[in-house]
């Protein structure tokens, strides 16, 4: 079975359920719009300022998902990292370009401004000593992408927005995984992550 076309083609009864659920929109809007101007004008008040909020929301991780590229740079320029290990983490920093290169484009498009890069993170450059070390603090930075993500999430008002940060925060777990599996400790540490 090819699960791409699956994906791609929607049968019948999800067809079904978008017309009802787009009637229901609908007929939503066409209440509000009856019911008064007032109604309405606070409504698209409150819109912007969730809309305002998203892009705020996206920008902290735009400037998270800049950290994390520049952390891998330090690690993939210390001279520290196994040739097993050094194309891992260029494929990690690459996600994390890809992160950021996504989370920029949706921020324009809605109007905001994507926050720059820092031109220095201050990172503890002088505490790594050696591979584990260099694996620990990306490890951490991941283990904080995590959580970040994890907290953004339910904070969106656009849920498409929601999905995306979603499916990010899946990425960032592989790579915490991926990491404190290199470094000998269970990949899994817990069946929640909190």
């Amino acid at each position: 079975m090819n699960h791409s076309s699956f994906l791609l083609t929607p049968s019948s009864a999800l067809l079904a359920r978008r017309r009802t659920v787009g009637a229901a929109v609908l007929s939503a809007s066409a209440v509000a719009l009856l019911g008064g101007r007032d109604a309405l004008a606070a409504g698209a008040k409150t819109d912007a300022r969730q809309h305002e909020a998203d892009v705020r929301i996206l920008n902290t991780a735009l400037a998270a998902e800049y950290e994390a590229v520049a952390a891998y740079q330090v690690g993939a320029e210390s001279g520290l990292l196994t040739s097993g290990v050094l194309p891992l983490a260029q494929q990690f920093q690459g996600h994390h370009r890809e992160h950021a290169d996504a989370i920029a484009g949706a921020v324009q498009k809605m109007g905001g401004k994507p926050v720059q890069a820092k031109a220095q993170y201050g990172f503890p450059t002088d505490k790594l000593k050696a591979e584990a070390d260099v694996l620990r603090f990306a490890a951490g930075l991941e283990r904080g992408a995590v959580s970040a993500y994890l907290g953004a999430v339910p904070l969106f008002a656009d849920r498409a927005l929601a999905q995306v940060a979603a499916s990010i925060l899946g990425d960032e777990a592989m790579h915490w995984a991926v990491l404190r599996q290199a470094l000998g400790e269970a990949p899994v540490p817990s069946a929640f992550l909190s």
